[in-house]
């Protein structure tokens, strides 16, 4: 099986792991293996856990983790609890995160993902559940117009709802190159000609079908608290949505005192449970920007915890 991966922001994520070589690590989105086989590398007496939805991400990565220390199980990085507890792990060291789409899973026309191709609209990280087609055939206008605006924060929501509904009253909507057509059809002229009109409108499917957001609100807090004293959480995103909800989760990690500002004293006893790593985002260097351009939305954040409550 053909499996590109070019590991986004590689020296940045193992410089903010801080690898331990007798450390537990885990890589919640291992696709291709391309971040754990450094990880990997660099431990010793330790070991590296690494999750991956999609089953053909689950092949090629134990197959190239083969012999390192390391293993690899299908699952959902939101579920991180429940797998360690199954593999007796009760702490890590590090976890890492590559939010998004696999450069595999966009090459790969039939997976759905891509606009560029005429494929069958599936979009499934996990090739399970419901389809983007069956997602976009069966919503309503008005749930269409939320997850355009919501998830791929796009001015024409409304009027590319209105029209898909449209098109599938008349014939369903199976694939790529059909939705394609209609939210080009739906953006004006003007809007069309810097970037690709239908960016927006796939991002916001796929993240609706996926459940994306879902699954990183309930992570953010469980990856945190999986983490040793001393150990790191490195997430790197690829849009605005996922990296606003990680900034403001990693902020409430470190806030101490919540007590109203007139208090004379604490009394709400809440001290800071973690410190960033990171203050403003790591993106790309010029060099990684020419060779991977698809780095070039990545956006690299580091929280350290403190204690342990």
């Amino acid at each position: 099986m053909e499996f590109s991966h070019t590991p986004v922001l590689l020296n940045e994520c193992l410089d903010g792991l801080d690898i331990k070589p007798d450390g537990i690590y885990i890589d919640g989105t291992c696709g291709g293996a391309g971040h754990s086989a450094q990880i990997a590398k660099r431990l010793e007496n330790g070991k590296l856990i690494g999750i991956d939805r999609d089953p053909d991400a689950v092949t090629v990565a134990s197959q190239r983790l083969n012999g390192l220390n390391a293993e690899v199980v299908q699952g959902n990085y939101s579920d991180i609890k429940e797998i360690c507890r199954e593999k007796g792990i009760d702490a890590v060291d590090g976890i890492l995160l590559d939010l998004g789409v696999s450069s595999h899973q966009l090459d790969t026309a039939e997976r759905g993902f891509s606009y560029h191709e005429d494929a069958p609209l599936d979009m499934r990280m996990s090739q399970t559940g419901e389809t983007a087609a069956e997602l976009v055939n069966s919503r309503s206008v008005s749930e269409l117009e939320r997850i355009l605006s919501e998830y791929g924060e796009e001015r024409f929501s409304r009027r590319i709802a209105e029209n898909i509904v449209r098109k599938h009253e008349q014939e369903p909507i199976l694939t790529t190159t059909q939705l394609a057509q209609i939210v080009s059809e739906s953006i004006p002229a003007k809007f069309r000609r810097d970037k690709n009109p239908c960016r927006r409108s796939f991002q916001a499917i796929r993240i609706a079908v996926n459940g994306e957001l879902d699954y990183l609100n309930t992570a953010l807090d469980d990856c945190f608290d999986m983490l040793k004293p001393s150990g790191r959480l490195c997430i790197i995103t690829f849009h605005s949505l996922e990296d606003r909800m990680v900034k403001q989760r990693f902020a409430s990690f470190c806030q101490g005192c919540v007590c109203p500002p007139e208090f004379p004293v604490c009394v709400c006893g809440r001290t800071p449970r973690g410190k960033l790593i990171t203050r403003k985002p790591i993106e790309a260097a010029e060099e990684e920007l020419a060779s991977n351009p698809r780095s070039r939305s990545a956006k690299l954040r580091i929280v350290e915890r403190t204690n342990n409550r």
